[in-house]
């Protein structure tokens, strides 16, 4: 028995040799394409950028020239020129909303092939949450998986509040499952760090979680997780939550799940769920019972019937910790449907009724001589400059 065991061992590093020898190009790999739409969208893409994703292209879209000139992506589309001036929407879902769809051509020729598409914004705002929804059915339309990652505004931004609350219905309506998290969570983690630092802190978190779900079914892995599974768990359709965990102490099976459902940012009820990725990343000395462990520990929230899929990546770097990133679809939870509950949101919405009349209209920022258009994509590009797109 012995001899069995010692020669599995002799065999899998032989293995492990030719693996890392052999030529990436043999492989078909997904292409995955990382959409940030206004302000907030735009901030993720260019602290993706920044830190870099294996696999994966960034998309910065904006109606506010300003903004993003300041950001780095791949590719960069300003839309609705015709409307905005390159202004920005105002605030207006609506001014962003029509922006994109005049613009659709263009997101259609930059999205391409895109196996799976991440859209990322900040919902309650104009551009954001006008455009993510439209970039979401687009991506739906060409085959794409499309996974929503946004954030929603504090509680007291009130027209905000609501503003996010309707985004993220559409938003649902398109995109095969969406990560929600809550600026509100900010204020219990980094209270006294200065504003902008503060947002960055969810900057970050969005950037890590997207680059760490395109690095998961990119990168080889031990027990593999593939563009199949992801398929697999973001087509159960719904809202998702995502789980982060790591720690270097000797009980790695409790602890590592521990930390994750104590995430200041991320801890959300998310029993009932009917699906779950996990993948986990460990050291040389990362053991198969600790990685089933832990794998199903994180998942005994789930129905009984949740489809899990899990998988495990050894890298040396890791050795005498671990790492799990799950994400559960399927979540019911009143915390992560929007920044309120629908009782809160129709409150919201009567405390502010009139507010649609008095909203801004970027339309305005047009010279009155200046008459809007429909970009109508790459064909009508030529004709009257509605799109900008940089690469």
């Amino acid at each position: 028995m012995q001899d069995i065991v010692q020669d599995a061992l002799e065999n899998a590093e032989q293995e492990s040799r030719e693996m890392e020898d052999m030529d990436d190009d043999e492989f078909g790999d997904p292409r995955i394409v990382i959409v940030g739409c206004g302000g907030a969208g735009n901030n993720t893409i260019n602290r993706l950028y920044n830190i870099g994703v294996d696999g994966a292209d960034t998309v910065a879209i904006n109606t506010d020239k300003q903004h993003l000139k300041m950001i780095e992506a791949d590719t960069k589309i300003l839309v609705g020129k015709s409307l905005t001036n390159g202004l920005g929407a105002g605030g207006d879902p609506s001014m962003g909303e029509r922006a994109t769809e005049m613009a659709q051509g263009t997101v259609k020729e930059v999205l391409g092939d895109a196996d799976l598409v991440f859209v990322t914004a900040g919902m309650g705002g104009g551009t954001g949450t006008g455009a993510a929804p439209v970039v979401s059915e687009i991506a739906k339309e060409q085959g794409a998986i499309v996974v929503g990652m946004v954030s929603t505004p504090f509680n007291v931004e009130r027209a905000r509040t609501v503003k996010a609350e309707e985004g993220l219905e559409k938003l649902r309506d398109q995109a095969d499952s969406i990560i929600v998290l809550d600026n509100n969570r900010l204020l219990d983690y980094v209270p006294n760090l200065p504003i902008g630092k503060a947002f960055s802190v969810m900057d970050q978190i969005i950037a890590e979680t997207v680059k760490g779900i395109s690095e998961t079914i990119t990168q080889p892995s031990l027990i593999n997780l593939d563009y199949a599974d992801m398929s697999t768990i973001m087509n159960q359709g719904g809202v998702a939550v995502m789980l982060v965990g790591e720690t270097q102490d000797k009980n790695k099976t409790d602890e590592v799940v521990k930390d994750a459902m104590n995430h200041p940012l991320l801890d959300v009820d998310y029993r009932g769920a009917s699906g779950g990725l996990v993948h986990i990343t460990g050291g040389p000395d990362l053991t198969l019972k600790e990685a089933e462990g832990i794998a199903d520990n994180i998942t005994e929230r789930l129905e009984a019937s949740a489809n899990v899929i899990w998988g495990a990546r050894i890298q040396e770097n890791y050795k005498g910790k671990v790492r799990v990133m799950a994400i559960m679809t399927g979540v019911q939870s009143a915390q992560v449907l929007g920044p309120t509950t629908q009782k809160q949101a129709d409150k919201s919405r009567q405390s502010i009724e009139g507010v649609k009349n008095t909203d801004f209209d970027a339309s305005k920022n047009v010279d009155n001589g200046f008459n809007a258009h429909s970009d109508g994509g790459r064909e009508e590009l030529d004709k009257q400059n509605g799109v900008d797109v940089i690469r």
